[in-house]
């Protein structure tokens, strides 16, 4: 019988306003990828991503084995540019893939960390929920009853590279942005743990890098700049952007979507997709 896994990982969101490479979320959108043992190579999907051996989802299995007897069928419900972390939801699902179907008790984090070289999205989307990412050490929170999210996603567009969002920021950062800064992201992470809305909205302000990358995404700001118009709790970039994730409770979700929806230029997609528990998952 012919070796097969089935690997589904959800997207994620890093930084999450003032948690500039330590927070991040996993969101209801989901990579999947079938890999089985048919003693061919091949990808196969509808998707527009390499083919070959160039694929993130194959890279990251041959760090672990070859791909060479194994068909790659790859589904993926969030875009693959935007900030949603879809590299590091392929990371994920090549390397689970290959230690699964070999049992050789990897540590998916780690070996996914040597390709990708930052811990935020790879780790939301490996334990689901929020992640605290600090010092080598991962702390997991559980998404709070009642809380959504909406993703604001641009019309297709020259994506913005991560490397020219880390460009835009100075070398040194005034210490009052600071300050603010670890007020913020402690509030956020508070608000989070207590189901507190009042101080999960206060914390969401982001003053270190958002407002220094503006000038890449001006839509995308702006919509920051009207969200609590809407009726949201607040509003960050995803990740490098352009995304922007919309933070709602079940109750305004629908209100919000509304309002966006009239601020918004033609050719934005809405998204309700509420903060998933679930992380990575393999099914044999």
């Amino acid at each position: 019988m012919n070796r097969r896994r089935v690997v589904r990982v959800p997207a994620s969101s890093a930084n999450l306003g003032p948690g500039f490479d330590v927070l991040a979320g996993a969101l209801s959108m989901t990579l999947t990828v079938e890999v089985e043992e048919t003693g061919t190579f091949a990808v196969e999907t509808d998707l527009d991503v390499p083919t070959t051996k160039d694929n993130l989802i194959v890279r990251a299995f041959e760090t672990l084995h070859g791909a060479d007897d194994f068909t790659f069928r790859v589904t993926a419900e969030a875009p693959l540019t935007g900030g949603l972390g879809s590299s590091a939801s392929a990371i994920l699902a090549g390397v689970a893939a290959a230690d699964h179907i070999f049992e050789l008790g990897t540590d998916l984090l780690a070996q996914s960390l040597l390709i990708e070289g930052h811990a935020d999205n790879l780790a939301a989307s490996l334990h689901g929920g929020f992640v605290v990412c600090a010092g080598g050490a991962v702390t997991r929170i559980e998404p709070p009853n009642g809380l959504e999210a909406i993703v604001a996603i641009p019309p297709p567009g020259p994506p913005v590279p991560t490397a020219e969002a880390r460009a835009a920021l100075p070398p040194e950062i005034p210490m009052d942005d600071v300050v603010a800064t670890v007020g913020n992201a402690t509030n956020v992470v508070l608000g989070l743990e207590r189901g507190d809305w009042e101080l999960l909205s206060s914390g969401l302000n982001d003053v270190l890098h958002q407002p220094r990358r503006a000038h890449l995404y001006p839509e995308s700001a702006a919509l920051i700049d009207a969200a609590s118009g809407f009726g949201a709790l607040g509003a960050t970039i995803s990740g490098a952007g352009p995304s922007v994730l919309l933070w709602t409770t079940w109750e305004t979700t629908g209100t919000v979507i509304e309002a966006a929806t009239a601020h918004l230029p033609s050719g934005w997609d809405l998204r309700r997709t509420p903060f998933t528990p679930m992380g990575l998952d393999v099914e044999v």
